[in-house]
């Protein structure tokens, strides 16, 4: 079920961002890193196990962090004052790091085949992909209304 807001306000928007998906995208990663931790141990022998999950989710952890961190203290401030001449390099940035999450997603996908859980697996196995899918589909909504909503509105004033 999509959470997207739509707003034409900018410092909305921003504030709806932070208070939603940042706050989710840290409460998941840590949770899920820990469940992928469990799954990979109890389930080492096991052909479909997803074997990197873990370590991948904790490595996506600290690259969020600091994302969201620069989103938090840098551009959001500035777009809540309008925006301006020097904010085309900080959204090029926020950009590039969302290539970068698209990237690791693929990882995550390809890790946990889909994610698709092998026949017979454990609960947790179960909880894990599920807990993975909804990590996804919000950070793929966070990175929209970005990329799609938030951004050109500021880099409109570029041109």
């Amino acid at each position: 079920m999509s959470r997207i807001v739509y707003t034409e306000d900018p410092s909305e928007l921003t504030r709806y961002i932070e208070t939603w998906y940042h706050s989710r995208h840290r409460e998941q990663l840590s949770w899920l890193a820990d469940l992928a931790a469990k799954v990979e141990r109890v389930h080492a022998g096991h052909p479909e196990a997803p074997a990197g999950l873990c370590e991948a989710l904790r490595r996506m952890i600290g690259e969020i962090e600091v994302h969201m961190k620069k989103e938090e203290l840098i551009l959001f401030p500035a777009i809540r004052n309008g925006g301006g001449a020097d904010i085309s390099e900080p959204i090029a940035v926020m950009r590039s790091d969302h290539e970068k999450h698209a990237t690791d997603v693929e990882e995550i996908r390809r890790l946990t085949r889909g994610p698709s859980l092998p026949e017979g697996a454990c609960r947790t196995w179960a909880t894990l992909y599920e807990g993975i899918e909804e990590f996804i589909a919000d950070l793929e909504e966070h990175l929209h209304l970005e990329n799609d909503v938030l951004f050109p509105r500021f880099e409109a004033q570029q041109t």
